[in-house]
């Protein structure tokens, strides 16, 4: 036994020597984008590397090499702007009001009183390490050129065209659908259409419209680091990223080295005991069992229009199972005794109990990668953003169904969580589903730390960068090489049809003199 604690000392006083300053940035007002990489800064902590997490929830109590610094002003008028999506957009107008956003956001960041006094001035601090999330928020990634310093994201919904472009990735349109289309990987002829429009419009938004103004913010609050490194070779030029997604949760795609799928790593892999009433509400479900309903951080059920509460009220009522509803109210006026309500409640381990039978999901993607960890089958109410693509996933599975919330019938809600429950199929292939997940050679976790430490321990493991970074537009697909190519066959048409022309006009004339 203590040669096995002085091997695992020997082990682990390298990494300890290689401690690391770390500034992570993670400003978004969404709690759930925070709560998918708060486990990852805190073993960062617990490893001894010193992080500074710029975000938007600081740690209620001290963190041992954790400090906050804490972003208040991401969350004016936020509420508005969940309502405001929800609503109807065209295309262009979407895409305006998500980019608008998130010049918002990093506005924010790079206009913090902490940030301004202690992170921005030249000299004033260093890291050795700079981990964002990765989301349309170029004019930050100025911290990496402002410190000298290599430069990870993180991308809590996995890639995209804008996630790509940090290192190179190809996602063919074909199949890699955008995350906010609600296509899967399966599309038809008119979907692919549809896929390759939306993602050309988005492009086009941003880079046309909106990293003027990243590029803006960049110059001005980065004044010295924007003379020495444009903000359009710092944004392609990533040591890594880390995706919350994989494989088996959505489908095969094309990843470059330095793209490493780390999905579910929030999730601890021993869950909790539950509080003693929780406990004793499942354990007297009996037989019938328990359906947990949550719409997660951003949409708020006590805001749920008054005759969907209803209806959802009187769905539940019928039903011999209980029901866990997060609730962001005291009191629900008409709450059926078989209704537990919370204002929150520890999700992965409600999930992770036997006699929870199915969760009804607004289908956001940690809600998501936690029923396919547990098993869970789940009923789709999707919202906005990628809970569509998310919920039409589970469909196209088979461990889950989708509704639409505003059209919804109590008749259609109380069918479809009696098919969900009643047909043993949706249940079988979640737990199928759960094994092919689980069956890593390391959890979500470790594989996180491990490439971010790999990252350190190799000034930035710049040998997995793809060559294509370093190529324009024309070169990157081989553009000059094709017209080189169609200008030498169209050279060669010319020759050939200047040739048998004049071999035309010889014959012609050796028979006008024969015919004289």
């Amino acid at each position: 036994m203590l040669a096995l604690r002085i091997g695992f000392l020997l082990l682990t006083l390298p990494a300890s020597m290689q401690a690391a300053r770390i500034l992570a940035i993670f400003p978004f007002p969404g709690p759930s984008q925070y709560i998918n990489v708060v486990p990852y800064l805190k073993e960062l902590a617990n490893r001894g590397h010193q992080v500074t997490s710029v975000n938007a929830f600081p740690q209620k109590k001290p963190v041992v090499n954790f400090r906050d610094v804490f972003i208040p002003d991401v969350f004016n008028n936020y509420k508005e702007l969940i309502n405001e999506l929800s609503g109807p957009m065209n295309l262009w107008q979407e895409n305006n009001f998500i980019n608008k956003f998130f010049v918002s956001v990093t506005r924010c960041v790079l206009t913090n009183k902490e940030v301004t006094e202690t992170l921005l001035p030249p000299g004033k601090d260093h890291f050795d390490l700079i981990i964002v999330e990765a989301l349309r928020s170029d004019a930050y990634y100025g911290f990496a050129a402002h410190f000298n310093a290599p430069i990870i994201g993180i991308s809590t919904f996995g890639t995209d065209w804008n996630i790509d472009a940090l290192v190179g990735n190809e996602s063919p349109l074909s199949y890699t659908p955008l995350a906010t289309g609600g296509l899967t990987d399966r599309m038809t002829f008119l979907e692919r259409l549809s896929n390759f429009v939306d993602t050309t419009v988005a492009w086009l938004n941003y880079r046309f419209v909106h990293m003027s103004e990243q590029e803006k913010m960049y110059a001005k609050y980065f004044p010295e680091a924007s003379k020495r490194v444009q903000l359009t070779d710092l944004n392609r030029n990533f040591s890594l990223v880390l995706l919350n997604q994989h494989f088996s949760l959505s489908f095969p795609r094309p990843y470059v080295p330095n793209m490493i799928e780390v999905g579910g790593l929030h999730i601890s892999h021993k869950p909790a005991p539950l509080p003693k009433d929780l406990e004793e509400f499942i354990q007297g479900s009996g037989e019938h069992g328990v359906i947990y309903f949550s719409l997660g951080s951003n949409v708020l059920s006590k805001d749920l229009p008054a005759d969907r509460k209803d209806l959802i009220l009187k769905t539940f009522a019928s039903l011999p199972q209980r029901v866990l509803w997060k609730f962001e109210d005291d009191k629900l006026p008409g709450k059926p005794s078989n209704v537990f309500i919370s204002k929150w409640f520890p999700q992965p381990d409600i999930l992770a109990h036997p006699k929870v039978k199915l969760f009804i999901t607004h289908g956001g993607l940690l809600s998501t990668i936690e029923s396919i960890h547990h098993g869970k089958p789940v009923l789709g109410l999707p919202f906005f953003y990628d809970q569509f693509l998310n919920v039409r996933r589970a469909t196209q599975a088979g461990f889950g169904l989708g509704l639409d919330h505003t059209t919804m019938t109590q008749q259609e809600l109380k069918e479809t969580i009696e098919i969900l429950l009643k047909e043993p199929r949706f249940a079988q292939i979640a737990r199928q589903m759960s094994e092919r997940y689980r069956d890593q050679p390391m959890s979500p976790l470790d594989t996180a730390i491990w490439w971010t430490e790999y990252v350190l321990r190799h000034k930035g493991a710049y040998h997995m960068r793809v060559a294509g970074q370093d190529l324009g537009f024309f070169a990157y697909h081989s553009l000059d090489v094709i017209g080189v190519l169609l200008g030498g066959a169209l050279l060669l048409v010319a020759i050939i049809v200047g040739v048998l022309g004049k071999l035309t006009d010889f014959g012609n004339a050796k028979k006008k003199l024969k015919s004289k």
